[in-house]
């Protein structure tokens, strides 16, 4: 029956490691060495913690799939206990195995490989090799000397990893003499034991174990559909970026004509435009730079004109009426022909102490008063008397 449990574990792990999505590994990649230590015990016969003995050990193996690896290990029984009325061999041994094994990782068998290493993980082991017991058997007048047997050992490891190269993990296992060789009699006789309880050892060690190697790279599916999805993205970004450069272009263009309209507001000086109405005592223009509500210094002089008014004439009131090019956006123009108006208010209000009463101001958006263009970025301050 034990035999075809482990006919389908191994058949497990080739499934698993045929699905594992994991780059293909150098040889040299993912090998570990252990070091472990702890106690064994005969299963019948013998009491069971009063014949306990220490055990170290030594294992090297390969990660062949995230799920799945081979290895030799060997476990050495020190002489500190008698079993079954045998005495102590005269070496620092009483007993050692050496044998190869398969390990099956059972979160990744059954929980999938997901591209990182668990910090906790239970791994299925079973394995066979040679045992060799050093302690010498006293049946009645003969002194049966060393000899070899065939071993299988099964256990599962519980491992703590560490960090993704270093485990530290423990390990319960048992271990079966597969040749029998407990017949006690005139003539010693190995007899063919099986999965006997009569023969079988309980061990558990623990023990430290470095990998070397960068683990396993996980390899993502070849998906058509996902292709053609990226290839149209690209595509996508490539005619979004055509035309984004032609937009760029576009704005360069405007941007270095305004530049030339600027550099000729700047050298022109500003012409005074004088506009007579019935109740118009007198008109003071206020011009602006293009884009900007922002009075200048050689403006100043206009608004320190309507203000001396102001004040010389307590009747006297302003009528501010802001207006802005027709270069730019519309709705950005309007917005700044009132913030122009505003503009020259707040100046006469906190500069010069005029009450605010005393003054109008708004925007009246674009300004179609001048042919040049650029003398409608103003605020045309009207005087009026008070009746």
């Amino acid at each position: 029956m034990k035999k075809y449990v482990l006919l389908a574990a191994a058949a497990a792990v080739v499934m698993s490691a045929s699905a594992q999505a994991v780059e293909e590994q150098p040889f040299f990649n993912n090998w570990s060495i252990g070091v472990n230590g702890g106690v064994t015990t005969p299963m019948s016969h013998n009491p069971f913690f009063k014949s306990m003995r220490p055990v170290v050990g030594l294992t090297l193996d390969k990660q062949i799939t995230p799920a799945f690896a081979v290895g030799v290990e060997s476990l050495f029984g020190i002489n500190t206990s008698n079993w079954k009325g045998r005495i102590h061999s005269s070496t620092a041994f009483d007993n050692s195995y050496v044998g190869v094994y398969g390990r099956v990782d059972l979160f990744n068998l059954f929980g999938g490989y997901n591209c990182e290493v668990r910090p906790f993980t239970i791994q299925a082991k079973a394995g066979a090799g040679w045992g060799h017991d050093y302690i010498h058997n006293v049946v009645g007048e003969f002194e049966v000397g060393d000899w070899n047997y065939f071993a299988t050992k099964v256990g599962l490891e519980f491992d703590f990893n560490v960090t993704d190269n270093l485990t530290i993990g423990i390990e319960p296992s048992v271990m079966w003499n597969m040749s029998g060789g407990d017949t006690y009699g005139t003539d010693w006789e190995q007899t063919s034991a099986g999965y006997s309880i009569n023969n079988a050892t309980f061990n558990i060690t623990a023990g430290i174990r470095y990998r070397f190697g960068n683990g396993f790279e996980c390899v993502r599916p070849y998906n058509q559909s996902e292709v053609n999805a990226l290839n149209n993205q690209v595509n996508e970004l490539r005619g979004a970026l055509v035309t984004s450069e032609a937009a760029v272009a576009d704005l360069r263009d405007r941007n270095a004509g305004l530049e030339a309209q600027l550099d000729s507001c700047r050298n022109r000086k500003p012409e005074v435009v004088k506009e007579i109405s019935n109740n118009l005592n007198s008109v003071r223009y206020v011009f602006f730079r293009i884009g900007s509500a922002v009075i200048t210094a050689d403006q100043q002089p206009n608004i320190e004109m309507i203000a001396s008014y102001l004040n010389n004439h307590p009747n006297a009131k302003v009528i501010v009426k802001g207006y802005a090019s027709q270069d730019g956006n519309y709705d950005f123009n309007v917005k700044l022909a009132a913030k122009r108006a505003e503009s020259v208010k707040n100046a006469l209000v906190k500069r010069y102490k005029i009450a605010a009463s005393r003054i109008d101001a708004e925007g009246q958006g674009i300004g179609e008063m001048f042919s040049e263009e650029s003398w409608n970025r103003v605020s045309i301050c009207t005087i009026e008397e008070s009746k």
